[in-house]
């Protein structure tokens, strides 16, 4: 443990240079007094560790050390050779790039870890494009990955959601990719805001650049984004009782968005609350499932399926 604590340190220090020893036993979460220990360890071992004190000091590695990769644990080595669908990368331009820095990464292993690499590249493969999806039509994806790189402000034309078509000039901040769709995190008014990088209908790079600001930090507003989108997205709430036996149609069709309330005593019937994001999404599935549900509420639901059915009879009825 404490082996794998003095790498993590020397890491740290490459990756960040100077920090504190506060910084680094709260990153590491010992005392205070075991990084002071651990530094010593490190000095007596030959690694070229110094510590300053007073106001501005703090601990750092010699510029010209480096660690060497034969310090990686046997996991680390599975995360870093998992298989993968270039997708995202490849967008960008960066999916070549990715390939030749595993590729250098896995000579420079030790042979036992070379190994474990290739056993991992055989075994495990993550594909983060959802079945069916089509790939989207990015022609501006360049130009704004260009833009947030050398933060260039960008003139563009953009269609929203309800077909609106507007002209916007945008502080490109980050892309991020969901599911391999693109999305762009800009500024505009001084606000920050989500764009689909599909519905760009043109962009222009200015010859402005802006200021970001320090404080943005591009993971964690995303993930408050995506929550925050969630939580405020519009849905329509149902119960049915279902059939135990088509509970994972119900699974894939609504990604799990349901909560079983109640089963009965065999378990062959299940009480199930739902949310979908419209009427007419509940009147498909319920409709898709057929005898195998029953509508609990709401009435709304109940007479959207009927009258569903009943036109679904009438246009198949011989006359």
């Amino acid at each position: 443990m404490r082996a794998d604590r003095l790498l993590s340190i020397m890491l740290i220090l490459q990756t960040q240079g100077k920090t504190t020893t506060l910084a680094l036993s709260e990153t590491l979460e010992v005392s205070r007094r075991t990084i002071l220990r651990d530094i010593e360890a490190l000095s007596i071992a030959g690694v070229p560790v110094h510590a300053e004190a007073g106001h501005g000091g703090g601990v750092y590695l010699d510029e010209h050390y480096r660690v060497s990769l034969t310090g990686l644990k046997e996991a680390e080595v599975r995360a870093l050779f998992v298989s993968t669908r270039p997708g995202p990368l490849q967008d960008i331009g960066l999916g070549q790039a990715a390939e030749a820095t595993l590729l250098k990464l896995f000579a420079a292993l030790p042979s036992l870890h070379r190994q474990e690499a290739e056993r991992m590249q055989q075994r495990i493969h993550l594909d983060s494009a959802w079945w069916w999806q089509r790939g989207e039509t990015l022609p501006y994806l360049e130009t704004l990955k260009a833009a947030v790189f050398d933060d260039y402000r960008v003139q563009v034309c953009y269609e929203r959601g309800d077909g609106e078509v507007v002209e916007r000039i945008l502080e490109p901040y980050g892309l991020v990719a969901k599911a391999s769709v693109w999305y762009v995190i800009a500024r505009r008014d001084g606000e920050l805001r989500t764009y689909r990088v599909s519905r760009f209908i043109a962009v222009a790079t200015m010859d402005e650049h802006f200021e970001r600001d320090p404080a943005f930090h591009l993971a964690q507003y995303w993930h408050i984004h995506a929550n925050a989108f969630v939580d405020n997205m519009p849905y329509f709430a149902f119960t049915l009782r279902l059939t135990a036996a088509r509970l994972q149609f119900l699974k894939v069709y609504t990604s799990e968005r349901y909560t079983i309330r109640d089963t009965s005593p065999d378990g062959a019937v299940l009480m199930v609350d739902v949310r979908l994001s419209s009427l007419e999404e509940a009147r498909m599935l319920v409709l898709g499932l057929g005898t195998d549900a029953e509508i609990i509420e709401p009435d709304v639901l109940r007479e959207a399926v009927f009258l569903q059915a009943q036109q679904i009879v009438a246009s198949f009825s011989l006359q």
